[in-house]
Order: structure tokens, then C-alpha cells, then sequence
């Protein structure tokens, strides 16, 4: 937690990109994906591709690396129609944390920041190796939630491998839980709790499930398309038949909460003040799980931070505001461009 209250009248407010975005005028499909064979294990991946410009002209535009990184109960499917967007600039890689989506369990069945921390940064590894022209450049490093708490301690501890940073209401310590955390929730620190709240997990219906998380996570729930609904729903189910799923949540969630209470540079506010690439802060007026009052707070601690608040928007704004999410990320991008310019580099 910061030592000192910090100065919100000095955050600087993203400015969104102008640049013609695709139109997501139907429902896009998941990214395809496969499995990914890292050091810590094996992780799931799904892949979308760079499609340049708009208007299509590709010659000499920019083709860099994106790696989105789901939250707490999510998955890589979180990132769909953001990577849509986000491919007029970004080829892009959604990462199933291990234990989530179709990701097999973390190693000895170890869940924890620090693992989840590990994976991603496998994963950037992997992705800067890869032959293309963007091969050996940093990547783009985009993550919601528990996602974006593990992107932050990775951006602070592997720098070289993150260009930018993009966190999306991310898990920051917090010492007051939120309203919309059930008091099961924090039982999972006390021993042998956990496995009590996997079998009352277990007992939730795929239905009931979603409809839960979208009161939670979205700042108006009833504007989700029946569709998208259909398609999280039969996702929980395709996650249901995983024996480890509701372990992983759980288990996550400990692993969250006990990350709070850790001091020095596993600290995720004191990892914030060291970072240095270009980082964006995105949050929902409508956050149930992780207080907006901490955006401007979090934008104040980062040195070269923007700000974008969304004020009808909850807890995904991937999901909820992907066009605006979209054209913020890329608006810092691009003013990364006219500082290379006017330094002619």
C-alpha cells in the first residue's frame, strides 16, 4: 500500500486512437489455441492473427505482439473481441492461467500468484523468440484482474520482456474486501476451508454460475447479448467436467489474498513505483469487486501512467467496452510512434 497519498490532480488521461477499427457487427467466434509446452509446464494459448489496417494497407505498417491475460474465474476467452480490434496493430496471444480455461493444474498443484506470475512470464519468453519481424522485441502485456496484478509483478520484474502495459481493474492490494465478497471468500486463508468451498462450488450450476458472475462483473448486466451468455454458459459446463476447476478457483483466490499481505518487492504496490514502459489504467465506474477509487490512485504511483475511467462499466471492460478499451491501448501505442519520430530515432 502506498506510504503516502498520492496526487490524483497530476494523472495524465489516456487519449484514444482515431484509427479505423474493425466492426464487430456479429458475435466473434473464440481465437483458435493449443497447448503451449513451457518450462513451468504446460499452458493453453489461443492465437489471433495480425490483420493490418483497416483500409488495408499493410505495407510498412506496424506488426507487433500482444499477450492478454485473463482474471480470477476467467479465460482466455476473455479477450476475444479485444484481440479483434487490437489486430490492425497487435497479432495476439491469449493465455489460459494454469488451472483455467482448457489449461492443465500448475505442477504439484500449486496455486499461486507467484506461479501464475511464472507462466506469463514463459509465455512472453516464448512469444519474443518466436521468428517474424517483431522476433526478439518486447510485447505488448495486457491483463484484467489477477491477470493484471500478475502482469504488473511481471512488467517490474522482467521489464525487457514488456513494451507497454495494460491493466484492466487489476487485483491491487486492498485491506477492506469488497461488498460483493462473500465471507466464504475470506475463510479461505483459515486451513481446510478451501476444500469445503470446492464442494459448495461444485454444487452451482453452470447457469447459475454465469448469471452470478455477470451481476458481478458487469456495470450493466442486462446489456449482455443472449449470445455471449449461450457461449459462457457452455463454456462453465466444458469447465465443470475438469475434476481441478473449482480447486483452481479457490486455490487462486487464496493465493490472491495471501499475495496482500507480502511486503518488499512482491509488494504489487511497490511494484508499481518501479515500472518504467508506458503503462495504461483502465477501470469501471461500476467496479463491485475492486474499488475505482484505487484508478487514480494506481495511475498517481506508476511514473509514466494514463488513466481511463469508464463510468458505466464494471469489472471487464474488454468485455463490457472492447472499442474503448481498444482505442485507448492503441492511442498509447501511438504516442509511442511520434516520440520515436520527434527524437528521429
Amino acid at each position: 500500500m502506498p506510504e503516502a497519498p498520492i496526487p490524483t490532480d497530476t494523472v495524465v488521461p489516456a487519449v484514444p486512437s482515431t484509427t479505423p477499427l474493425p466492426r464487430l457487427t456479429s458475435m466473434v467466434p473464440p481465437w483458435p489455441g493449443e497447448d503451449l509446452s513451457v518450462p513451468g509446464g504446460t499452458v493453453f494459448v489461443r492465437h489471433a492473427p495480425w490483420s493490418g489496417p483497416v483500409d488495408g494497407g499493410a505495407d510498412g505498417a506496424p506488426r507487433e505482439r500482444a499477450l492478454y491475460v485473463h482474471g480470477l474465474g476467467g479465460a482466455s476467452t476473455n479477450w476475444t473481441d479485444l484481440a479483434a480490434l487490437l489486430a490492425v496493430r497487435f497479432e495476439g496471444w491469449a493465455l489460459d492461467l494454469p488451472g483455467f480455461g482448457r489449461s492443465q493444474p500448475p505442477p504439484r498443484g500449486r496455486y499461486s500468484i507467484r506461479g501464475h506470475v511464472r507462466a506469463v512470464v514463459d509465455v512472453l519468453e516464448h512469444l519474443v523468440s518466436l521468428p517474424g519481424a517483431a522476433q526478439g522485441r518486447p510485447v505488448h502485456l495486457v491483463g484484467n484482474s489477477l491477470g493484471g496484478l500478475a502482469g504488473l509483478l511481471v512488467a517490474a520484474r522482467r521489464p525487457d520482456l514488456v513494451a507497454t502495459l495494460t491493466l484492466v481493474s487489476p487485483a491491487m492490494p486492498v485491506y477492506r474486501v469488497p461488498p460483493a465478497f462473500s465471507r466464504l471468500l475470506l475463510l479461505l486463508l483459515v486451513p481446510g476451508v478451501p476444500s469445503l468451498a470446492e464442494k459448495r462450488l461444485a454444487g452451482i450450476t453452470p447457469e447459475e454460475n454465469v448469471r452470478a458472475m455477470i451481476r458481478m462483473c458487469f456495470g450493466e448486466p442486462g446489456r449482455v447479448p443472449r449470445r455471449r451468455v449461450e457461449q459462457a454458459v457452455q463454456e462453465m459446463r466444458e469447465r465443470a467436467e475438469q475434476p481441478w476447476a473449482d480447486r483452481a478457483l479457490t486455490r487462486s483466490m487464496r493465493g490472491l489474498i495471501a499475495s496482500y499481505l507480502r511486503v518488499g518487492a512482491a509488494n504489487g504496490w511497490r511494484a508499481a513505483r518501479s515500472l518504467r514502459m508506458p503503462t495504461l489504467v483502465i477501470w469501471g465506474g461500476r467496479d463491485k469487486l475492486v474499488d475505482a477509487a484505487l484508478a487514480p490512485r494506481l495511475a498517481g504511483v506508476v511514473p509514466d501512467a494514463r488513466l481511463l475511467l469508464l463510468d458505466a462499466v464494471g469489472h471487464v471492460a474488454m468485455l463490457e467496452a472492447p472499442e474503448a478499451t481498444a482505442r485507448a491501448v492503441l492511442g498509447m501505442v501511438e504516442s509511442l510512434d511520434e516520440q520515436t519520430v520527434r527524437s528521429g530515432a
